[in-house]
């Protein structure tokens, strides 16, 4: 049995579109917090939820560990976690009540918590740990098994714990922020013997024919994108030493040996020394993995970035684009110029890196203009892949202020494929999921028939794959016209009408 067991609420198989994706990453940040609790003596047990097939599976793991403490450690390294989807939610709730019913402590931590305290106290919840809860964890741990737990609370004895919400007299009580962690090298590795390595390794075999595991070397982000939401790390920015993350490569090497390592990092190697230091020390320690990682298309363009991440193992780099429109860029606070993701784009490929485009469309007051400008961007540039969301108003950003009026009674996704605008938006709902469908036809389509001429000079490359490629281009040609004509019918109907803010009337 174990003292803690530790659980997140993403469950793959609540999220239609990324389930079929299969593409499944063990929760890191819930790895680093195990690993965290053992080296204070905590004995601690994992319920992995990305793999299981509903919360059933974590009354299970209940009633197999009988744990004292039933933790809920979102991966704050998913960027889905921050999105606080429906059905996460709904699961995380429903694991609350499942421990509850079985006289678990019951201790939460991740983006929506942080965001919603008071929801998952309601839901049953003894503490949440707002922000970064690493060290705040081991904290609550230790205070309530000193103090005895809430029968022998005192109003001193948990508020001296900073970054923590928890009820007390009926009130809601939140402790001054905790501050985040800045040496990252004191951190241990993750505890990856917790996981069902294995199965995972069997999935991605089995569906993309190459294992693929996760590693972050930073926390946080210092850029101010005004849509996108920090309710961990605000603007903080941390980094591990290239030295540090190597080691951990090596070790992965030796005892996984995966295929591509992805760098779930918001931003990886700010600093271009650093990036050039880990491409040396990769060499010197012989641990190449290739990799994908995300980067911002100005910070690429420093003299030595891209040579250095194409020595350091980089398949594939995937830029937040954004938009193709100059003025949606800067109504963004994105700091970034259309003109820098053109030579970015240009000059990761001349380097025989593929590049990515992380898209967004629905942002305030665009025009159908600006969304031209997007997709010419990506016909003049043809990434190698693509990703599409529409604007998405989370609390704590600018963006969320600006459009709070807008907010409809829905204000999160199901699931990553709900593509749902939630504010009132510039068009509607359905006009931006048949954009989605009108710009993954053309792309399609295009990748496709490009793919098909390069076969035309190097024909001893074909493979039976090319021959489901050439349909897909078909299909997707012969009926991109019609779903045109359909999103532009979508564009002109009329919107619904923008509610007001609520103001006080004389």
């Amino acid at each position: 049995m174990a003292s803690v067991l530790l659980g997140q609420s993403y469950y793959l198989r609540f999220d239609t579109k990324l389930w079929d994706a299969m593409q499944p990453y063990p929760p890191l940040g819930t790895l680093f917090v195990a690993s965290l609790l053992r080296e204070k003596g905590h004995n601690v047990a994992l319920f992995d939820a990305m793999l299981a097939q509903d919360t059933s599976e974590w009354a299970t793991a209940l009633d197999k560990h009988a744990p004292k403490f039933a933790v809920i450690f979102e991966d704050n390294f998913n960027y889905l976690s921050k999105m606080s989807l429906l059905r996460m939610r709904e699961a995380a709730f429903d694991m609350i009540q499942h421990a509850k019913s079985r006289g678990a402590v019951v201790i939460v931590a991740g983006a929506d918590m942080t965001d919603h305290a008071e929801s998952y106290l309601v839901q049953g919840a003894d503490v949440v740990l707002m922000g970064e809860g690493d060290e705040t964890l081991p904290e609550v741990l230790e205070t309530w098994e000193r103090v005895g737990g809430f029968s022998a609370l005192t109003e001193t004895d948990f508020y001296k714990v900073l970054g923590i919400a928890y009820t007390h007299e009926s009130k809601t009580v939140k402790t001054p922020p905790r501050p985040v962690i800045r040496d990252l090298d004191a951190l241990p590795f993750p505890a990856w013997d917790l996981i069902d390595i294995a199965k995972y390794k069997a999935i991605w075999q089995a569906h993309h024919n190459y294992f693929s595991m996760n590693l972050v070397t930073t926390r946080g982000c210092p850029f101010h994108c005004n849509w996108c939401a920090k309710p961990i790390w605000g603007q903080k920015y941390s980094s591990r030493s290239p030295l540090n993350v190597v080691q951990e490569m090596a070790w992965l090497k030796e005892n996984f040996n995966p295929d591509q390592i992805w760098f779930m990092d918001d931003i990886m190697g700010i600093r271009d020394l650093w990036i050039e230091e880990f491409a040396d020390l990769l060499d010197q320690h012989k641990a190449h993995i290739p990799f994908k990682s995300l980067n911002r298309a100005d910070l690429l363009l420093r003299g030595k970035t891209i040579p250095a991440l194409k020595r350091a193992g980089a398949r594939i780099v995937w830029i937040g684009a954004e938009s193709g429109s100059q003025r949606v860029l800067d109504a963004m606070d994105k700091g970034t110029q259309v003109e820098q993701i053109y030579e970015a784009t240009r000059k990761l490929h001349e380097h025989g890196i593929q590049v990515a485009f992380f898209l967004q469309f629905g942002y305030h007051n665009e025009t159908r203009e600006d969304i031209e400008l997007t997709l010419k961007m990506i016909r003049d540039l043809m990434p190698d892949d693509i990703g599409i969301s529409v604007s998405y108003p989370l609390p704590g950003t600018p963006f969320y202020e600006r459009v709070q009026h807008e907010l409809t009674q829905k204000q999160n996704w199901v699931d990553s494929a709900d593509m749902a605008m939630l504010y009132q938006g510039p068009f509607g709902t359905q006009f931006y999921r048949q954009l989605h469908t009108v710009v993954h036809k053309e792309y399609r389509s295009l990748k496709a028939w490009q793919a098909l001429k390069h076969l035309g000079t190097h024909p001893q490359e074909a493979r039976p794959a090319h021959l489901r490629q050439f349909a897909s281009a078909l299909y997707h040609r012969a009926t991109l016209p019609l779903a045109q004509r359909t999103l532009n019918q979508l564009a002109t109907l009329p919107h619904p009408s923008t509610p007001l803010p609520n103001v006080i009337l004389s």
